[in-house]
């Protein structure tokens, strides 16, 4: 894929998760949940994660902010569906290396991948990584607000 298809792409999952985001709402019934916030932006989310065991059932989020933290936010919580704890947490470390243009696992990351020239832009990556820092935490149990 050209730099160019893959800008378009980009640009394409950003405005198709903002405007219609998945999984974007309040769960009542979650086991595990957490608060991002982004002091700099005001970018606000809370990440609700419902897990039997190891294995995540459900995940959603709520909240507001910009079109690149709510297509995240919304691409994470279908990327994460189904996997288990340990599998969220290394997509997590994946997409988290990815943000900052280091080496990381493709094969985990799949559709995420769309985010690769983030961190060309350093002022986006806490934009792009907030619902993920949320749900770290709410999945290692620490269940609070985190400002990453």
């Amino acid at each position: 894929m050209t730099l160019d298809a893959m800008a378009e792409l980009y640009q394409q999952m950003i405005l198709e998760h903002n405007k219609k985001p998945k999984n974007f709402h309040k769960m009542e019934d979650c086991t595990h949940s957490a608060e991002g916030f982004n002091p700099l932006c005001g970018d606000h989310y809370n990440v609700y994660l419902k897990c039997d065991g190891e294995q995540v059932l459900e995940v959603s989020f709520e909240g507001s902010g910009c079109a690149i933290s709510k297509a995240s936010g919304s691409m994470m919580t279908t990327h994460l569906k189904g996997k288990t704890r340990s599998e969220a947490l290394k997509s997590f470390e994946a997409f988290h290396q990815l943000l900052l243009g280091k080496e990381a696992d493709q094969e985990v990351l799949g559709k995420l991948k769309i985010f690769s020239g983030i961190w060309k832009y350093p002022s986006r990556v806490k934009c792009a990584s907030l619902s993920w820092h949320a749900m770290k935490s709410a999945i290692v149990g620490e269940g609070k607000t985190t400002t990453e």
